[in-house]
């Protein structure tokens, strides 16, 4: 495709650049946006969509670099933008040029690279939390993104990854998440079991989420006095919790269905449980 020459224009209040397709030089930090590895050397994260962009810009935790829109998306999006205009390029491209550029089929056409920040200790992340979720190599973006609403929704004060557990700050993750990845404070630890015993030190009652026997129902679980501090730890699909987390655990928890199914997907489950367990 020709580039043409790039120029800045104003569509009612805030100035944007114009560019004609992936030939842009200015569009080098765009190329590859699927390359969650590539994205991650530059420092960066991608958000997608305008419910989610627009809560980017109302929160000043997350620094902006930039943003890709359509002239759709820059239309709706006004306002919120009139609030970074002056700290961050704005580009517009046409919806066609949106695969071209970023590598991937995207029909949103709102697009914002944020600033990746620096990760947080898990110390620091649980210090003052009154329940946390646990995840254990879940890999699955949808899956992690998933807990992260759920999470949010349901006033949990942090999630811990596991090693394999997927990049919370992932795309995917942030658009199934419905920008509850933005919201929700998160760590990664490098052993689990070890974390689960930190947990234990800091006054945790750690329930792993499991379907296997012996298990509790969650209601009769419910029922019981809360915990002061609760740490809910959840396992990947299929394979669910290792043997060694539902040991460390204070008790394992099931909720009951119907026998000809083997399982809930993992983040309705959380959901789920933390509906409940919010209401002790």
């Amino acid at each position: 495709m020709a580039v043409s020459t790039s120029r800045s224009v104003n569509i009612d209040r805030v100035t944007t650049i114009r560019v004609d397709g992936p030939g842009d030089p200015r569009m080098h930090d765009f190329v590859a946006v699927s390359d969650a590895e590539l994205l991650q050397a530059r420092g960066l994260f991608v958000a997608e969509g305008r419910l989610v962009v627009e809560r980017l810009i109302g929160d000043r935790r997350w620094r902006l670099h930039s943003m890709l829109l359509s002239d759709a998306a820059h239309r709706a999006l006004q306002g919120p933008l009139a609030q970074v205009a002056a700290r961050i390029p704005i580009y517009l491209c046409q919806p066609d040029d949106f695969a071209g550029i970023t590598g991937y089929n995207f029909h949103r056409g709102c697009l914002a690279l944020v600033e990746r920040p620096d990760a947080l200790a898990v110390e620091t992340v649980v210090d003052e939390a009154r329940t946390v979720v646990v995840l254990e190599a879940v890999a699955n973006a949808d899956n992690v993104g998933g807990v992260f609403r759920n999470a949010a929704a349901f006033g949990v004060d942090a999630v811990l990854l596991g090693p394999t557990s997927c990049d919370p700050l992932y795309r995917k993750a942030i658009r199934t998440s419905m920008a509850g990845v933005l919201r929700v404070p998160f760590a990664r630890t490098a052993d689990v079991p070890a974390l689960l015993q930190l947990l234990h030190a800091c006054g945790f009652t750690v329930v792993a989420l499991s379907p296997r026997e012996p298990a509790v129902e969650l209601e009769t679980f419910a029922r019981a006095p809360r915990p002061a501090r609760l740490a809910i730890v959840v396992g990947a699909e299929g394979a669910g919790l290792s043997a060694a987390i539902e040991a460390g655990a204070d008790v394992r928890v099931r909720i009951p269905i119907a026998p000809q199914i083997d399982s809930l997907n993992l983040a309705t489950a959380t959901g789920i449980a933390l509906y409940r367990l919010s209401r002790m």
